[in-house]
């Protein structure tokens, strides 16, 4: 189940840089069932908080638990998205990558969640293009610009 529901946060990555936006896409699943997916809009939207993640949870709407489902998201996640993981209490994060961002996920695992990263060179590969050709916005959307 990781590979479809990763699979399907790659795919909201690449739509986002298609669109001229940040390289983040993210999914939630529940067991096997994908539950939607969203990717960062900060810049296609100009809203400051729509991180991939937040997209995401938006998109699939309120729940009354997220206790069984599984956060599969292209990026490590930056403070804002980590907090909305452990306000959830979503148990189970996947992450595609954190060497073009760290984040903090020993910041989630001290949070009980539980952590896969999956090191994957697609995620590394798209970020490291955008930052390449859009260094300001991508400073801008980690709050150094």
């Amino acid at each position: 189940m990781d590979e479809a529901a990763f699979g399907a946060a790659l795919a909201e990555a690449e739509a986002s840089l298609r669109a001229g936006g940040v390289p983040v896409g993210a999914s939630l699943a529940d067991g096997e069932r994908v539950l939607g997916g969203g990717h960062n809009e900060r810049v296609q939207r100009g809203d400051p908080i729509a991180h991939g993640e937040i997209a995401c949870l938006r998109n699939v709407g309120r729940r009354s638990s997220y206790r069984t489902t599984t956060l599969y998201t292209t990026l490590s996640p930056c403070p804002m998205c980590s907090g909305a993981i452990l306000l959830f209490r979503i148990p189970r994060v996947v992450v595609g990558e954190a060497t073009t961002y760290a984040g903090d996920l020993d910041f989630l695992t001290r949070g009980g969640v539980e952590v896969v990263l999956l090191d994957d060179p697609r995620c590394i590969g798209l970020m490291r293009e955008f930052q390449e050709r859009f260094p300001d916005v991508w400073n801008g959307d980690i709050g150094v610009g």
